[in-house]
């Protein structure tokens, strides 16, 4: 679904399989990086796990989010680190 969600909006997309690393969706788009960590329900992103995630996007300089899936269409997007450039 995010997958999809961010092919609508232009983005080329890959996904990091079995995904046990802090970023579970690549994207890309004129020049911008995106890294997206995925959580449904009543998941939560771990302090540790979250650090890990914005090391990368400064690796990266990408942008980096996470998508929290609460149920019945509710989405909640939430930036955890911004590019420098």
């Amino acid at each position: 679904m995010v997958m999809e969600m961010l092919r609508k909006e232009g983005w080329v997309v890959g996904r990091s399989a079995g995904s046990h690393s802090p970023v579970d969706v690549f994207a890309a788009r004129e020049g911008r990086v995106l890294l997206v960590q995925v959580k449904n329900g009543s998941a939560r992103i771990a302090a540790e796990e979250l650090k890990e995630l914005v090391k990368w996007a400064e690796a990266f300089d990408a942008d980096a989010e996470v998508w929290h899936f609460k149920g019945k269409g509710d989405l909640r997007k939430r930036r955890v680190s911004m590019a420098r450039g």
